[in-house]
């Protein structure tokens, strides 16, 4: 038990009295709105259109059941009807692959792979096996399928049905061991003195010649090594196949004990790493079917290999190494003829996306476009945690991608024999999702072009120019066109209103100019009898002069105790300051509690969240829990100015990126925030994930700097206010080992006004009501004891 000793004190600081709710006078409970989707309602997701237009499916539980099922809507007659759940799971899948002609079309489900007939909706299995078979594509122009089995590549002959194994991956070819000179000269003084051992010799060569020979009507064998098979594939001519050997070093992870199990016993988990791992390595091969010959895509000549990064000139005296920057390679995207073929490529240091043009024939590339960041590459459409957004333009002589060359993530179209590019949106705001319509005239994007917090769906020509925004509902509009684009279905939500499904033509289409129709009614009773608030989406100044976005919640001035509560939302990037439902909907739903009790809450989106382009991005770069955490201060600087609020009224909290701008505003600001509740917090972040934080800190052996003034753990002493630390002990995401560590330094410091609770049973994200009862509740009792003093 001893390595355990120190989890028990831990546990015995979670029983504190709950009493909290006392002293709540607002309609809503904790308890209840800690339910989730019981309290709200289970809301529709997943919207996607038969291949002939006329049904609607969608995901979905109105009747509160133990999992949601799936709803068809049908076009014609408006009709809802649940699937049953064989007859769900006969359906074709959503996600499908189209053969040129867009006549045909193949899918996976539960591993099997199936051929759909478009126009009739009906499907037929490929291969319904045991095994688990993935990627299906076209090829041979449009006569086979291929699919890849247990990591090799198959084919199957439409017409005749023969399924044709196309690749044999070794770990290493098997051959005879070399002879030194003493026994080779010993082997042929055997064969010359001994007739038989010859005569054998002459027989088995004959005999392997024949095997060598029939060998010929098998794919060679290709070699492996340890290495992984990924990226797997055939182009639409079926001449060439593609792959990539990926090379991941042995890292340690991190076990994460389990205390609460089925088997009484401790179980120990084990889990990721910690940042600063070796490069995965990442080689690309072609192989030529008809030559039988594998060859490597040869990516020398990429600008930029021997790139050092800025932040070095921090550290005169230690070199910097990294032989090999060449990092994800995600492809190829191939021309529907297959004639050419793109890449995308990142960097494994992730300040470099290269988009080239590969030469099958020899391996070799041609750059096309290089983005570089200088922090590190991200945002719409872009290489992230792998290849971003791109394709081919209808007449194939033109790719097109997104790029946040202007700051901003825009698309763009890019001839590949002149190089020349051209944007075909720009401004102060972001495009999602881009796609080209059916009839090639047309393209299809989401946008929040008129609000940040606003996204609306838009068309404009393929060759750019005026938009037509097709949705006009405030808030979020996630649209799905039908196949024959005539109608959409729009998974909409607005600030107070979570997300239901509507159904509205498509004008540009259709001729019609319609207006959305809601198709469900998801909402709870409950849910329905509160008067949930509307927030206000205000501007504020940071001190350098940057525009802040934020969500503001007032009380009643009968009501208002002039407290005040910061919430940051988590991951980093992410936004929250908008006009649609929530993520963080417990939240938003505690926060109109808060507002209830007389608090004003203040949402921000502060410097790292999403939908403010490049700049806003990277202003954590080097530094988290710099400007992310001084917008907070100059957030809570304005509700003093601005809104009446007692300087030292004043308290924060979140999760996870949240729960650690928390732990840094309650060490670094402490004139600024009373009372702090920091949630799944990372303490230290040389002990979170590689793919996260090296793209913003870099790795702690090579920017030490980053990760010092990052770390909420090196500035613990800094504590004066009343801290409550929240922490699943079997988070996997962000170790408990992360608090465990903090909490044997705020011992060591000697600080006595912090708590921590600790939940046995959960991971990051908590999914018992109980354990979000609980841990809201302290929230509050937090609050009202630190910022009202009341007991």
């Amino acid at each position: 038990m001893g390595k355990y000793n120190i989890l028990l004190a831990l546990i015995l600081l979670s029983f504190h009295s709950l009493s909290a709710q006392k002293g709540n006078n607002s309609v809503l409970k904790i308890k209840d709105i800690m339910q989730g989707d019981d309290f709200v309602g289970h809301l529709p997701s997943g919207a996607y259109w038969s291949t002939n237009s006329e049904t609607l499916y969608f995901d979905w539980n109105p009747d509160g059941a133990m999992s949601d099922s799936l709803y068809a809507y049908s076009s014609k007659d408006g009709n809802i009807n649940k699937v049953g759940f064989l007859d769900a799971n006969a359906l074709p899948s959503s996600r499908l692959t189209y053969n040129k002609e867009k006549t045909k079309a193949l899918y996976t489900k539960n591993g099997d792979v199936f051929l759909l007939d478009v126009a009739s909706y009906l499907a037929k299995p490929i291969a319904k096996t045991t095994k688990w078979e993935s990627n299906p594509h076209f090829t041979d122009n449009g006569k086979s399928v291929a699919f890849v089995q247990d990591g090799e590549l198959f084919t199957w002959d439409i017409a005749s049905g023969t399924l044709e194994q196309k690749t044999n991956f070794v770990k290493s070819k098997d051959s005879e061991p070399k002879r030194d000179s003493k026994d080779e000269w010993l082997y042929q003084d055997q064969l010359d003195i001994f007739d038989v051992l010859k005569e054998r010799k002459e027989k088995k060569d004959a005999g392997d010649k024949i095997n060598e020979q029939l060998k010929e009507l098998q794919p060679i064998e290709l070699v492996t090594g340890s290495k992984r098979v990924i990226g797997l594939q055939i182009d639409p001519s079926g001449n060439y196949i593609t792959y990539t050997l990926m090379d991941r070093p042995n890292s340690k992870g991190t076990i994460v004990p389990h205390f609460v199990t089925e088997s009484g016993y401790t179980e120990d988990q084990n889990t990721r790493s910690k940042v600063g791992d070796e490069p995965t390595k990442y080689e690309m091969f072609v192989y030529d079917i008809k030559n039988r010959t594998s060859y490597p895509v040869v990516l020398d000549n990429l600008e930029g290999l021997d790139y050092v990064p800025e932040y070095t000139k921090d550290y005169p005296d230690k070199p910097y190494e990294n032989e090999d920057r060449i990092g994800t390679i995600t492809g190829p995207t191939w021309s529907t003829d297959g004639t050419k073929a793109v890449l995308d490529i990142q960097a494994n240091d992730y300040k470099d996306r290269w988009i080239v043009l590969l030469d099958p024939k020899t391996g070799k590339v041609d750059q096309l476009d290089r983005q570089h960041d200088e922090a590190w590459i991200a945002g719409p459409g872009i290489a992230r945690w792998g290849g971003g957004s791109l394709g081919w333009m209808p007449d194939e002589k033109s790719i097109w991608f997104q790029s946040e060359k202007t700051g901003y993530s825009h698309l763009y179209t890019l001839n590949v024999s002149t190089k020349k590019a051209k944007a075909l949106t720009s401004g102060e705001f972001e495009i999602y999702d881009p796609f080209i319509s059916k009839d090639d005239n047309r393209w299809y994007f989401t946008s929040n072009k008129t609000h940040p917090g606003d996204r609306q769906f838009y068309t404009m020509s393929l060759k750019g120019g005026k938009w037509e925004q097709l949705t006009g509902m405030v808030g979020r509009n996630d649209v799905t066109l039908s196949p024959d684009e005539k109608k959409m279905a729009i998974l909409y939500s607005y600030s107070n209103q979570p997300t239901e499904l509507y159904v509205q033509d498509n004008p540009v289409v259709t001729g019609k100019e319609t207006t959305a129709e809601k198709i469900t009614d998801s909402y709870t009773d409950t849910f329905k009898n509160y008067n949930w608030k509307d927030p206000e989406i205000i501007t504020f100044n940071a001190e350098d002069g940057a525009e802040v976005h934020a969500r503001l919640y007032q009380p009643e001035s009968t009501v208002k105790n002039k407290a005040a509560v910061v919430f940051v939302h988590g991951a980093g990037y992410l936004q929250n300051a908008h006009k649609w439902w929530s993520s963080y909907f417990r939240e938003y739903m505690f926060h109109n509690l808060l507002v209830d009790n007389g608090y004003t809450v203040l949402d921000i989106d502060y410097r790292g969240s999403a939908g403010y382009g490049r700049d806003w991005r990277t202003g954590i770069y080097r530094y988290m829990g710099g400007k992310d955490l001084s917008d907070q201060v100059d957030g809570a600087k304005m509700l003093v100015e601005k809104y009446g609020i007692d300087t030292d009224k004043i308290g924060i909290y979140g999760g996870s990126y949240g729960g650690f701008i928390t732990l840094m505003g309650m060490f670094n600001a402490p004139e600024t925030f009373s009372a702090g509740g920091a949630i799944r917090s990372v303490g230290d972040w040389a002990a979170y994930n590689h793919g996260y934080t090296a793209r913003i800190l870099n790795t702690p052996a090579t920017d030490s700097i980053a990760y010092k003034r990052s770390s909420p753990i090196y500035f613990a002493d800094g504590l004066k206010g009343d801290l409550l630390i929240l922490h699943g002990m079997v988070d996997d995401n962000v170790h408990f080992e992360d608090m465990v560590r903090l909490s044997q330094r705020l011992i060591e410091l000697g600080k006595e006004n912090w708590e921590m609770a600790v939940y046995p049973v959960e991971r990051h994200g908590f999914v018992e009501p109980s354990s979000w009862t609980d841990e809201y509740t302290r929230i509050f009792y937090l609050f009202e004891k630190s910022l009202l003093n009341k007991k």
